[in-house]
C-alpha cells in the first residue's frame, strides 16, 4: 500500500499528513512528520495527532487481518499511554496484531520518535464488520 491508496481508503490520513512506510498483515508502519500546525503549547505534537496516527495504523493492521467474508472494521475501544513529547523530527506508528479473531481484532501500536524512543503505546480493539 502506498500513500495514495492509504489516503483513498482513509481520507483523514491525508488531512493528518500520515505516510506509509510499510503495510502487511503482521506489521503496519505509518509516519507523521513534526509540523508546527500539528502542535499544542510548547511546540509539542498534539496528542490528538498522535492518537489519529495510531488509530489509522491500528485500523489498517486490523483491516489487513480480516477473516474471510468480513468487509471492514470499526474501533470499539482504544487505550493510549503517552510517555514523552515530540518537538521535532517525526513519529512512526508500528501496529501489530495481538489477536485476529472472527468478531474482534486487537492491535498493539507503538509510537516512536525519530531517535527511536517510545513516545506512546496504544491498544485498540476493532469490531469485525460483515
Amino acid at each position: 500500500m502506498n500513500d495514495e491508496e492509504l489516503h483513498a481508503a482513509m481520507p483523514f490520513t491525508a488531512l493528518l499528513g500520515a505516510t506509509v512506510d510499510a503495510a502487511a498483515a503482521d506489521e503496519v508502519r505509518l509516519r507523521l512528520a513534526w509540523d508546527a500546525t500539528r502542535c499544542t503549547a510548547g511546540g509539542m505534537l498534539h496528542g490528538g495527532a498522535l492518537m489519529g496516527l495510531a488509530d489509522a495504523a491500528g485500523g489498517l493492521c486490523a483491516y489487513l487481518n480480516l477473516p474471510d467474508g468480513a468487509t471492514g472494521t470499526a474501533t470499539i475501544s482504544s487505550a493510549t499511554n503517552f510517555l514523552r513529547g515530540v518537538r521535532e523530527g517525526h513519529v512512526e506508528a508500528v501496529a501489530r496484531p495481538l489477536n485476529a479473531g472472527r468478531t474482534v481484532i486487537v492491535v498493539d501500536t507503538e509510537l516512536r520518535d525519530a531517535a527511536g524512543k517510545l513516545v506512546g503505546r496504544v491498544t485498540q480493539t476493532q469490531a469485525v464488520l460483515r
